[in-house]
């Protein structure tokens, strides 16, 4: 049975997005020290533990107009994130191109999406995809909460997991930090 990562990027105050639905906060960090590629470092070294990735309708919209082009060619995880296996989950996709690499396979049920997903992977990661996520904690199927903070407040935005939730019990796996300011920080979540 496969594990659920809901891998998000989030403010020192714990937003995922702005309340517009914004994600400039992700800029704020020293350029150059993302240049050289230390905004993702140990990244890529957990992307190879995992074995596909599962995106919603708009973050798959943002993916697949960057990384799949030569935009993204100096990036340390585009290869990984152009080869992995993709799955999207929309109710208004027909298709889910992805440049000149295999398409993502659609579902159109977040839940039902999980429990293929599962049997088909041992390690999926969600990104972003907001509305999914709220889905899948709600569900209780996420097992894994990794949050990469970024150094900046923004005083108010959208969370990474619904307000619905209520309390929920997770266990520290590990932490990083890196010269950025940036705090990877890794949870299991507790049943």
């Amino acid at each position: 049975m496969g594990t659920i990562t809901v891998d998000q990027i989030v403010t020192a105050d714990g937003f995922a997005a702005e309340s517009d639905g914004g994600l400039s906060f992700f800029g704020a960090f020293d350029p150059a020290l993302a240049e050289d590629g230390r905004t993702d470092h140990g990244q890529l070294a957990w992307l190879e533990t995992v074995d596909a990735m599962l995106l919603g309708r708009r973050t798959y919209e943002m993916f697949s107009s960057y990384w799949p082009t030569p935009a993204s060619d100096g990036d340390e995880v585009a290869g990984w994130i152009n080869a992995a296996p993709k799955h999207v989950v929309s109710s208004t996709l027909d298709a889910a191109p992805w440049g000149d690499h295999p398409a993502a396979e659609l579902h159109r049920d977040p839940v039902a999406a999980v429990a293929d997903l599962r049997e088909r992977y041992g390690s999926v990661v969600v990104w972003g995809s907001l509305d999914l996520t709220d889905a899948l904690f709600t569900a209780g199927e996420v097992d894994v909460l990794r949050l990469r903070t970024v150094p900046v407040v923004i005083g108010s935005g959208r969370s990474f997991v619904p307000a619905s939730l209520g309390s929920q019990r997770l266990a520290l796996d590990g932490s990083t930090t890196q010269v950025t300011g940036h705090v990877a920080t890794s949870y299991r979540v507790l049943r």
